[in-house]
């Protein structure tokens, strides 16, 4: 089953389920002997869970495709990808490896650190960042492009000012960037709270990607589960499981 592509300017429309879909959160795609935070997959490891995916019949689609496919009842058999940061090995290393097992990912990425690196991580190596140029090319290779704010700043901790440029400002920018308005947020850090959650709806943004969003829940603050180099069958199993019971809880879906 090959990936499901769409417009990039074209925000998804309201989910029929009131369920939320399985989002898987990825970040840097490398040697994972260095990583303090437990946030970098080795390529072999991140294909066999592509493939451990494929063996249970689901694919890795975008965020932006998930939730269209999931409004026009042929949501069966997804499951979206998201990369955080927007870090240089996406491309290098994550890419190939989708494309070969016919999946496509959302990489949200960071407009005012172009060929920057990951100065918010006060722990562990440097890792460069995506260019304006490699942005584009995740772009044209078919992976939806979503903004994760200008320079990685827990919005819950910013003035109007700095929360308006972190949402808004950041769209803009990556409009100019790739030619097409984002329509997915992520939050950095995955914190959030009721203002942050708003000025990302204001912003024209379709959705929005948390971690855990708890009471904040909804489509513009989708809970996530952390993906890690230790997931393998057994662990995967065991976080789809617990995805799908927290669905059944009540407000669970909410």
């Amino acid at each position: 089953m090959s990936a499901d592509t769409v417009s990039r300017d074209t925000a998804p429309p309201a989910p029929r389920s009131r369920t939320h879909p399985w989002i898987l959160m990825y970040h840097s795609v490398a040697d994972p002997t260095d990583d303090p935070y437990g946030i970098t997959v080795a390529p072999e490891r991140l294909e066999q869970q592509l493939r451990w995916l494929e063996r249970r019949g689901l694919t890795g689609v975008g965020v932006g495709a998930l939730l269209r496919a999931r409004a026009e009842g042929r949501g069966r058999g997804l499951v979206g990808l998201t990369f955080d940061d927007g870090y240089r090995d996406f491309t290098d290393r994550a890419l190939p490896l989708l494309k070969r097992h016919g999946c496509t990912a959302t990489l949200f990425v960071l407009p005012g650190r172009p060929g920057g690196e990951n100065a918010w991580d006060a722990l562990g190596p440097r890792k460069p960042l995506l260019t304006e140029d490699g942005i584009r090319a995740a772009a044209d290779a078919g992976m939806e492009i979503g903004s994760h704010g200008l320079y990685h700043q827990d919005l819950t901790g910013t003035d109007d000012d700095e929360l308006r440029e972190e949402t808004r400002g950041s769209r803009e920018l990556l409009r100019r960037i790739t030619g097409a308005a984002p329509e997915g947020f992520c939050y950095p850090y995955g914190t959030i709270d009721r203002r942050a959650v708003d000025a990302v709806r204001d912003a024209g943004y379709g959705y929005g990607c948390a971690i855990g969003p708890g009471r904040l829940a909804g489509v513009h603050a989708l809970p996530r589960t952390h993906i890690s180099h230790a997931d393998r069958g057994l662990r995967l199993g065991t976080k789809r499981a617990l995805h799908r019971l927290r669905q059944l809880a009540p407000g669970g879906g909410r």
